[in-house]
Order: structure tokens, then C-alpha cells, then sequence
């Protein structure tokens, strides 16, 4: 699969984190610090661990933010 195919994957697990249980998202979250570091973008792998973690706490606001913010960067990755 090219780069912008996985990019693209990647954003619409992003996209799907609205729905469905607790467990389900967490494991959207990790799916997308998966193909990040299949991506070798380290960066935003570590970012995506600080997503599931604000999830975990119930930090919803952060959880927002910090989906919002891999949203932006992998938007910018596209060739």
C-alpha cells in the first residue's frame, strides 16, 4: 500500500473514534500508533500513546485535542 493510502487508513480510524465502546476506540487509538510507527513517524506514535492515555484517565478534552492534532499532522504528510 502507498504512503498516502496508509495515511489516508489512518485518518479514518481517526475519524471513527466517535463511535462505539471504550475498548473499541482504545484499540482505534493503538491501531493508529501501529501504522505510525509502520509510517516511521515515531513522533506521532508517541503522541497517539498520549491519546489513549488521556483516554483512559477520562481526559476528554485532551483526548479531543490530541485527535485533533494527529488529524492536522497526518493531513500534512500527504505528498
Amino acid at each position: 500500500m502507498d504512503r498516502d493510502r496508509q495515511i489516508d487508513v489512518v485518518l479514518s480510524t481517526l475519524n471513527a473514534m466517535d463511535i462505539g465502546t471504550l475498548d473499541s476506540i482504545r484499540e482505534k487509538v493503538r491501531q493508529v500508533e501501529q501504522a505510525l510507527i509502520a509510517l516511521e513517524q515515531a513522533d506521532l506514535a508517541a503522541r497517539a500513546a498520549e491519546v489513549e492515555t488521556a483516554l483512559m484517565r477520562g481526559d476528554l478534552a485532551e483526548f479531543r485535542r490530541g485527535r485533533a492534532f494527529l488529524q492536522a499532522k497526518l493531513g500534512h504528510l500527504r505528498s
